[in-house]
């Protein structure tokens, strides 16, 4: 992404809020849009050209596909045809792109885009959404420049006459960045870098098995030419020895350090070590680093068991992630709403995730920025590139620092992928049961080894409150002489850290610096956007209604009750519902009755009657006390008798199952390291005469992601923004993405276009500091 220092602005005057505002419900009549994906393919693909055709198709324009790219533009004939809304039908789960993407020579001649405007403007199409890299994106903006001069040549070819160029005067341009390499600056993540991460994982995980085993080292060759966005973070997800990438070349002489590191390794008894290097990593003076010269010198020097594993393609395959899917279905809604909004005076612009919120930036700031990282490293002024990359200091956090302190660490709550979030260290099992119980002790370096890529909680947790056991745990802290809590969990954690806080006075072994990382599936802690394990489940539930959606294909049609988890919080069923395309979802927070359910029923008996095979309900478990997964199975079947059968599933706890996600393990790392240098601050600060005294409500923080950063929050001051009662916060954000749920699942809804995240003003674009920073 782009620095802070770059200026880069945000496409959003006042004057366009208002309209906004006044009009949230823009007309697409007599309007064409084509959407076309061009350049390397990239898993969301799909999603993106869904999102954009039903969005189109919602809001009354005409929607055209171009097939094969630009190729197919310059072509014209078959290649450009009209869209509908069944021709999207069943493809958020495909990766790649089904309309085909391709090299286009040709259009980087006049002559090519003379014929591809020829091709436009018989079908009256000014509207375009281009899905690519910025090569693609470039070349649309070039394209857009010329459109005049374009249309005056066919006027005196005589292939065009005045009133067509009237009427296709303005050409407007709206960018989605398709990349697996998360190359593109303004954007936190592109379309198909979290599918590339799972890919990567998947075989990270099934290799460390066999590298443990025979006691091998690894060398795993990654994509990124120029980025090395691929290869820091799954070296951050799987706990990589090393990891080598274009912006930050090693000193001279890593070739000493690196074999020092594997052999101290080998002395502790590790028996795997693994190396990730990207595909364009290079050294201090431009040479490149490559998987077999790594090997050549693991064995020369040391003589290890050494294999080099090159993943190639296989980073572009396979079904897109839940994120990805999210990511893309929000782009390819924002995108099209850009070419409503847009006038003549509007520039090009490109739509990107800040934070977790959609945002347009002017498209050629951010092809010359992502230029300029590049002329950067070829100048060998490599903190520069680094720099307009954004911080990518993550990695360096985690290695290891002595300290005076003695910080505990504990989960507590339902297990969801916490251990990649674990001075002198202690462990505590069981969380606050085990606090009181004494089952503490002292944890090392080596004894989290491997820990990022395991589900659950190694530590053990449980549910139990602190409360009636305070005076044991403050005795418990007193005996350790612990300094500082760390407190890893979903809303039980919460509860707890309020619980010690508020006993601070009467119990001063708990004046101690405290803080909690939010972690549960259910996604319902206040002062958080996101939690650890939430991006594990939803894949889990993504996963589950792929292939549930598979075994209708071929059948005759079909409906699928699906339950989710998340006590009274909705997330789940929302965000799940919106990445595996289903048709209606039920939640706490919505209220709905009878004649809503009877209204879904006929809604989805009338698609059903079309080209459509199956449909997709989700329930949240907690949604409705007398409406019941039953009872929904029950009605669907009856009223969709004749027209379709129905089928039920409860996910259960598969949902809090399996290794955690990239994204999780990632969030979880970066938001532990913050963590632990806020424990460090506050432990100097409140360390005098001796002793660590704090217990000011600043002392006692929810660490959690507030739409573009994480922010430290006293938990006192987050009771007003809690229901107690439900367990979940009074405000959730993921709530406006209900009605782009709606609208894709064929519903007329109003659509409130202020979800995209346009009210709110910035100046600057922060910068790609991880895969973490990036919210779904």
């Amino acid at each position: 992404s782009c620095s802070r220092d770059s200026g880069l602005s945000l496409i959003s005057p006042p004057e366009l809020l208002l309209l906004r505002l006044l009009c949230p419900n823009l007309s697409g009549d007599g309007k064409s849009i084509a959407v076309l994906t061009s350049g390397g393919d990239a898993q969301g693909m799909n999603a993106a050209v869904r999102a954009a055709v039903r969005m189109g198709l919602y809001v009354g324009a005409k929607v055209y596909f171009i097939h094969e790219g630009y190729q197919g533009m310059v072509d014209g004939g078959n290649n450009i045809i009209e869209a509908t809304w069944e021709s999207v039908s069943s493809m958020l789960q495909v990766g790649g792109t089904v309309i085909g993407s391709a090299r286009c020579k040709e259009f980087r001649t006049h002559e090519g885009r003379l014929r591809a405007a020829l091709n436009l403007v018989q079908r009256e199409i000014t509207n375009i959404c281009v899905i690519g890299g910025d090569g693609s994106l470039t070349g649309a903006n070039l394209f857009r420049e010329e459109w005049s001069g374009l249309l005056q040549e066919l006027k005196q070819q005589g292939q065009i006459d005045d009133e067509a160029v009237r009427n296709n005067s303005i050409l407007h341009i709206v960018g989605m960045v398709g990349s697996i390499d998360n190359d593109f600056c303004g954007t936190d993540m592109t379309i198909g870098t979290d599918s590339a991460l799972h890919r990567i994982i998947e075989v990270v995980d099934a290799i460390m098995t066999t590298a443990q085993s025979h006691q091998r080292t690894f060398v795993l060759e990654v994509m990124g030419r120029h980025c090395g966005y691929l290869a820091l973070v799954s070296a951050l997800a799987c706990g990589a020895d090393w990891v080598f990438i274009p912006e930050m070349p090693p000193e001279d002489g890593w070739e000493d350090s690196m074999c020092q590191k594997l052999s101290e390794n080998r002395a502790d008894k590790k028996r795997l070590n693994i190396m990730i290097v990207a595909e364009g990593a290079i050294d201090r003076h431009n040479k490149a680093i490559t998987a077999d010269n790594i090997k050549e010198l693991v064995v020369s020097r040391l003589g290890f068991d050494t294999r080099v594993t090159i993943l190639g393609h296989v980073q572009r395959g396979g079904t897109p992630s839940a994120f990805d899917r999210i990511l893309a279905s929000r782009m390819g809604v924002e995108a099209v709403l850009a070419l409503l909004e847009a006038s003549a005076d509007t520039p090009a612009c490109v739509v990107s995730l800040v934070g977790n919120q959609a945002v347009r930036l002017p498209l050629m700031e951010c092809v010359q920025m992502t230029q300029e990282v590049q002329k950067a490293m070829d100048e060998k002024k490599f903190e520069e590139a680094v720099r307009l990359r954004g911080r990518y200091g993550v990695f360096s956090v985690t290695s290891q620092r002595k300290c005076n302190f003695n910080v505990a660490v504990l989960n507590v709550g339902a297990p969801a992928g916490m251990n990649a979030a674990g001075h002198r260290m202690f462990a505590v099992s069981d969380g606050f049961e085990g606090l009181y119980k004494g089952k503490i002790k002292e944890i090392t370096w080596g004894d989290v080894g491997g820990w990022t890529g395991q589900g659950g909680s190694l530590l053990g947790t449980k549910r139990t409150l602190p409360g009636k056991h305070l005076d044991k745990i403050a005795e418990q802290m007193k005996l350790h002489k612990i300094n500082a809590l760390m407190v890893i969990g979903g809303f039980e954690a919460y509860m707890g850290l309020l619980e010690l806080a508020k006993a601070r006075d009467a119990h001063e072994a708990l004046c101690v610096p405290m803080i909690m990382v939010p972690a549960t599936v259910s996604n319902n802690i206040p002062g958080s956007d996101l939690s650890i394990g939430s991006d594990t489940a939803l894949n889990a539930i993504t996963h589950t209604c792929d292939r549930i959606k598979q075994s209708a294909s071929g059948t005759k049609r079909r409906v699928f009750i699906i339950e989710t988890m998340g006590g009274y919080c909705g997330y789940l069923a929302t965000v799940g519902g919106l990445a595996a395309g289903a048709d209606s979802v039920y939640i706490y927070e919505e209220p709905f009755d009878i004649r809503d359910l009877q209204a879904n029923v006929e809604h989805l008996t009338e698609k059903m009657k079309t080209s459509i095979q199956r449909g997709i309900v989700l329930r949240n478990e907690n949604c409705n006390e007398n409406f019941s997964t039953d009872f929904m199975y029950q009605l669907y079947s009856e009223e969709g008798r004749g027209v379709f059968d129905c089928r039920k599933n409860i996910l259960g706890h598969m949902q809090q199952g399996g290794a955690p996600s990239p994204f999780d393990r990632n969030f979880s790392t970066k938001i532990a390291a913050k963590a632990m240098q806020w424990i460090t601050r506050s432990l100097k600060e409140s360390f005098k005469g001796g002793r660590v005294f704090a217990n000011s409500e600043d002392t006692a923080c929810l660490l959690g992601m507030r739409r573009r950063a994480l922010v430290f929050q006293p938990v006192s001051h987050l009771q007003e923004e809690t229901d107690f009662v439900h367990r979940i916060p009074k405000e959730q954000w993921w709530l406006k993405l209900r009605p782009l749920m709606k609208i894709l699942a064929k519903y007329k809804t109003s659509y409130d276009v202020s979800d995209s995240g346009q009210l709110e003003h910035v100046s600057r674009v922060r910068p790609k500091e991880s895969h973490t920073s990036a919210a779904i």
